[in-house]
């Protein structure tokens, strides 16, 4: 059962896109104004480019804005957005000219010859990194690791471990096969693990 907050929400969400199907330009501004700036930081996660972020997040609210009669209102519209905002992130990284990425070699753990790990055991990383940013001391630290990893880790990690999306909807989005997918998000979270253990400060 709905609380009354959660019931005024879905009542103002249902009254925003009855709006917005009419096209009603207020709506549309109502829409950019108290969504544009969690869209964007949406973005700015997958894209390190403010400016790419910018377009992304623009890009997805003309798509949203021109399809919205499909938008049939089983999730909240921001929810919709949101996921329409990823797409345009993925789409500016596919699209982009690519430039040399650093090597992801280095944040990873290093192991001496007898395969023992070299200096200080990593911790294994068992939480998802969404757990971890749920943390508020290590927050900015978590940010600011995911934020390092070379772009093909950064957006598998976001892909699975943030946006919580299946290995099949990661590799369809990516353009890769579910092995490189699976392969990346370990390597990224090595990496991440490796990033974060106390002596890397």
């Amino acid at each position: 059962m709905l609380t009354a907050a959660a019931a005024d929400t879905a009542a103002a969400d249902a009254d925003l896109v009855r709006r917005l199907k009419a096209g009603d330009e207020d709506a549309y501004a109502t829409v950019v104004r108290t969504l544009g700036g969690r869209m964007l930081a949406v973005a700015r996660r997958f894209l390190q480019d403010e400016d790419l972020a910018r377009d992304a997040v623009q890009d997805a609210f003309l798509s949203a804005f021109r399809s919205i009669h499909a938008f049939d209102g089983d999730a909240q519209l921001a929810t919709w957005l949101h996921r329409i905002v990823v797409n345009a992130a993925l789409m500016k990284l596919r699209t982009r000219r690519r430039k040399p990425e650093q090597s992801i070699e280095p944040m990873l753990p290093a192991f001496a010859e007898d395969g023992h790990h070299a200096g200080r055991p990593v911790v294994a990383w068992t939480a998802s990194a969404e757990e971890a940013l749920l943390r508020r001391e290590a927050r900015e630290r978590v940010r600011a690791a995911i934020a390092d990893l070379p772009e093909r880790y950064r957006a598998v990690l976001l892909l699975r471990d943030i946006e919580e999306r299946s290995t099949r909807e990661a590799a369809d989005l990516l353009g890769i096969t579910e092995n490189a997918v699976k392969l990346r998000l370990h390597r990224a979270r090595q990496a991440l693990a490796t990033q974060l253990r106390p002596d890397a400060a």
